[in-house]
């Protein structure tokens, strides 16, 4: 089961705030820590990608910003989650189920962010709640980039 828990985490993410989860794999695609390396990893994607999670975290905080339940916004979060949970998943383990795990995790990070959220969630507390959730999303995807073990094993195997 340890084999799938990044692969959950970034789903998890995902649900939260989606763009931080295409961040997060952008950079560790750029170490090395991604499967087959499929995900873009220059320093203009990581640019990009890390502006546009910081976008929709500011952006997530507006009144007109839609709820993240609405049709599109699930979809692109289990397909990131599913992404993301392939790209991560341990060589040892199967990436079919790394997807699986993605998004399972997209599901519950997008469950569990709303209700954290409230059901005001554009009040005084909706936005400390928002921050909390903003700083969860991009707390847990720097410890799944670090923890991610694609280039460690691979650069053990060449020494």
């Amino acid at each position: 089961m340890q084999d799938y828990t990044t692969s959950f985490g970034i789903g998890l993410v995902a649900g939260m705030r989606s763009m931080t989860a295409c961040a997060a794999l952008t950079w560790a695609a750029s170490v090395g820590r991604t499967r087959n390396g499929f995900i873009p990893s220059s320093p203009e994607i990581r640019t990009l990608a890390t502006a546009a999670a910081l976008a929709e975290m500011v952006g997530d905080k507006m009144l007109f910003a839609p709820d993240r339940r609405i049709p599109p916004s699930v979809a692109a979060r289990l397909a990131i989650g599913a992404v993301g949970g392939w790209a991560l998943v341990r060589r040892r383990a199967s990436p079919e189920h790394g997807a699986l795990a993605g998004v399972a995790g997209a599901v519950a990070g997008t469950l569990i962010g709303r209700a954290a959220r409230g059901p005001g969630g554009h009040a005084p507390y909706g936005l400390a709640r928002g921050l909390a959730e903003d700083a969860v999303a991009a707390g847990v995807a720097f410890i799944l980039v670090a923890s991610a073990d694609q280039g460690r094993s691979a650069r053990r195997r060449s020494l």
